[in-house]
């Protein structure tokens, strides 16, 4: 999963760890998100599209896979 979670904070001004009080979550959980090495809660996720004023579709999506079959 690809995510803009740091771009977007950074662009709000918070720091990791108003934004990890905002969401109710530790400074390490946005460090491993930020990372890529945690992927949030669908709740998690929705707290922290409301708090960065985006929608969620613009700030995690999937990330594409070349051997990745078409089900459309």
């Amino acid at each position: 999963m690809i995510n803009k979670v740091k771009e977007k904070r950074t662009e709000k001004k918070l720091t990791q760890e108003e934004l990890a009080n905002k969401v109710g979550v530790t400074r390490r959980t946005i460090i491993s998100l930020e990372k890529g090495s945690y992927i949030p809660s669908l709740l998690l996720a929705i707290d922290i599209a409301q708090v960065l004023n985006i929608r969620i579709e613009d700030l995690f999506f999937k990330e594409e896979c070349k051997n990745e079959k078409d089900y459309s």
